[in-house]
């Protein structure tokens, strides 16, 4: 499907990395501190943020399933793919505000649990943010790979190289705040190419084909209600919404813009990203819709909406396209970026000089080294045989979603038991984890759903009844234990 050249591909990805260093440049210069690198000074604009936040959810499994799911199961698809994600932001600000109200000067949710329990907890959510923020890296760069390689003939490795080096150099410049922005004008300019290109598509394609795509390729996926309907739910739906929901509260990149803005400004911000964020998955799986009513022949469904776009829209329409998923991307590795930061130089910095070792490494240099490394590991994991952008997707949403019940608890202060969060959240990896992995690649629903509600329910139950370590009846409101720390 190589619709573009190698040397048209280059010249976008360089007109992208030429457009966000020219952002970067006109930003004030001024000391980089680690207050302002890994939380903007608590004072980010709530509307640079929540476009930001928008940009930052827009991630390959939006860029890609999206159209997929409209493609091969038609409106059910699509409904349990964009319902679960804006719900996800806008029950997120509920909670974030929460923290917030808790934590007015938090770094980190994960630091937020070693205070509150101990180091052994803190040792299993620093593992899931590291895990998940090395997946997601790899699912952005795995995503960017195929589509590059299949629309240009880019080579995959090198454009994996490409689109991990060229965030982490204006990232590691100004951290959040730079990204924040550069996110903000991404955002912009991917709500315009796709709200010009919808409109394009229902002229050149026409809404005859729109509508005998809503029941996917077989046309058999139109209603929530039918057989296959609540197949879609119950094998995809369902843990869908799971991973989804557990998505921002078991990644620090979304606890880390939480903490980037003033706090009475948290549930703003995310609600305009709900919003602002819908406009991506709900004009892509459109695309899909035409190409399943248009009966286009999609060998690789990953790239269903680079094939209704080849169909039925102008060639110039491409480029722009090939710059929105770029835009798309690149705001998640960006994010990404600044997460991982921002457990390494806070939490883990800390760990170690608790113990007497990296006492004389400031935390910027520390953070900064963990945006190369997450750089390096995401490039591994993309380039690993097999892997496929909604698989890499089910599986990394499905561990991080052990943590999610006991998140919840804790940002509302709700009583738990040390011990039965540690062991919780072990059986959820040890035992539910690997158990839906191996129902997913069967494809066996009964199992996955059962999986699904094992992960999630067993670290909640027990973090109620298994007693024993440390148990604050209620954490303390306002408490301001993460310093002010430069």
């Amino acid at each position: 499907m190589n619709v573009l050249s190698q040397t048209q591909g280059w010249l976008l990805i360089g007109v992208f990395f030429v457009a966000m260093f020219s952002i970067i440049a006109l930003l004030p210069k001024t000391k980089k501190t680690k207050k302002l690198f890994l939380v903007g000074n608590r004072n980010i604009s709530w509307v640079i943020m929540g476009l930001s936040m928008a940009a930052t959810w827009v991630w390959a499994p939006s860029m890609f399933t999206a159209a997929e799911k409209a493609y091969t199961q038609g409106f059910a698809g699509l409904f349990w793919f964009v319902a679960p994600n804006v719900l996800t932001l806008w029950l997120f600000g509920y909670f974030a505000t929460k923290m917030r109200e808790r934590k007015p000067n938090g770094w980190t949710f994960s630091y937020h649990m070693k205070e509150t329990y101990s180091n052994r907890t803190h040792n299993l959510y620093m593992t899931e943010s590291i895990v998940l923020q090395c997946c997601s890296m790899g699912v952005q760069l795995l995503a960017g790979g195929v589509i590059f390689s299949k629309i240009c003939g880019l080579p995959f490795f090198w454009t994996t190289i490409a689109l991990a080096a060229i965030p982490l150099i204006y990232a590691a410049l100004d951290g959040i705040k730079g990204t924040a922005i550069s996110d903000f004008v991404k955002m912009l300019f991917i709500a315009c190419v796709l709200l010009l290109g919808l409109p394009l598509m229902f002229n050149n394609a026409g809404t005859e084909t729109f509508i005998k795509g809503l029941g996917g390729i077989t046309g058999d996926f139109g209603s929530l209600f039918s057989k296959k309907g609540l197949e879609v739910f119950l094998s995809f739906g369902i843990p869908s919404t799971i991973g989804l929901l557990s998505g921002t509260f078991g990644d620090q990149m979304f606890w880390q813009r939480a903490f980037s803005v003033r706090r009475f400004n948290v549930k703003k911000m995310m609600i305009l990203a709900g919003f602002v964020f819908a406009i991506v998955p709900i004009c892509l799986g459109s695309f899909g819709f035409f190409a399943a009513g248009g009966g286009l022949n999609v060998a690789d469904t990953q790239l269903t909406n680079v094939a209704a776009v080849t169909a039925f829209l102008p060639k110039w329409f491409l480029y722009l396209f090939f710059l929105m998923i770029l835009a798309g991307l690149i705001s998640t590795v960006d994010s990404v970026l600044c997460a991982f930061s921002s457990v390494g130089g806070h939490d883990i910095i800390k760990r170690l000089q608790e113990k007497g070792i990296a006492t004389n490494m400031k935390p910027l240099t520390f953070a900064r080294i963990f945006m190369v490394a997450i750089s390096a590991l995401g490039v591994c994991i993309a380039n690993l045989p097999g892997l496929t952008i909604t698989t890499l997707w089910l599986i990394y949403g499905m561990f991080r979603a052990s943590v999610m019940m006991p998140t919840l608890f804790a940002t509302i202060g709700s009583k738990m038991h040390e011990r039965g969060i540690f062991y919780g959240i072990l059986a959820a990896w040890l035992i539910g984890w690997p158990i839906y992995i191996y129902a997913s690649i069967a494809n066996i629903t009964p199992i996955i759903v059962a999986s699904s509600l094992f992960v999630v329910l067993v670290p909640a139950i027990l973090s109620k009844v298994l007693k024993g370590g440390k148990t604050p009846s209620v954490v303390a409101a306002n408490t301001t234990t993460n310093e002010e720390e430069d």
